[in-house]
């Protein structure tokens, strides 16, 4: 008789998980997920074929919750309101684990819930009226924005910690901020920006571009 399994996907997902948010993305890998459920390495390909499929086990339990609250939260107004909920939605998700948004990015193809997101992105379209090379036109802005941002939100930030960890280290003064002189508008921009709190930029974000998009 086959030993039983003492281990489900699952487990092993929020294993890679924890390993991510408390080291980084970098330090995922068989062995120190392995190390944080306390198995040996070869223990987890009873389970695991690779880390390709250890990657999607780990955006499926992620962005799982987008999912779970689109499903429970109250029947939006307008399909412009659910849009801007499925967007926040995933903004959140990524949020509690900005490590994970490479792998997001990547396996977005493959993720159920992330296809899932995006079906319901593109029912809120259908349901403002768009045809089907208008749907899929403006699924595209809609995604590319979410990523951008995150992008921007997530590593911009994580640089800028590495930054000033490394002029503090080094005993040197970190870059400074953009000449006002030279680019007067960017400057102007990117210090309203910095004042802006990024849930509420986010969604300004996404109202223009739901406006670009017609989407009133």
């Amino acid at each position: 008789m086959p030993r039983p399994r003492s281990l489900t996907t699952r487990q092993i997902a929020a294993a890679a998980l924890a390993v991510i948010d408390r080291d980084g993305l970098p330090a995922l890998s068989m062995r120190t997920v392995a190390a944080e459920l306390d198995r040996r390495t070869m223990a987890l390909y009873r389970y695991v074929e690779d880390r390709e499929e250890l990657e999607c086990l780990v955006v499926d339990l992620a962005l799982g919750p987008v999912l779970d609250r689109a499903t429970r939260a109250p029947a939006a107004p307008s399909p412009r309101a659910r849009l801007l909920t499925l967007l926040d939605l995933m903004r959140e998700a990524v949020g509690a684990h900005p490590g994970i948004l490479p792998l997001a990015v990547r396996h977005h193809s493959s993720c159920l819930p992330a296809l899932r997101w995006r079906e319901q992105l593109l029912e809120a379209l259908a349901d403002a009226g768009l045809d089907a090379p208008q749907r899929a036109a403006a699924l595209h802005a809609l995604v590319s924005y979410v990523i951008g941002e995150l992008e921007l939100e997530h590593q911009a930030a994580a640089a800028t910690a590495t930054a000033t960890a490394t002029a503090t280290a080094t005993g040197t003064a970190p870059a400074g901020p953009l000449v006002p002189e030279t680019f007067p508008l960017l400057s102007a921009a990117l210090a309203a920006r910095a004042a802006t709190d990024p849930a509420h930029a986010f969604t300004d974000g996404a109202r223009t571009v739901l406006d670009g998009l017609g989407l009133t």
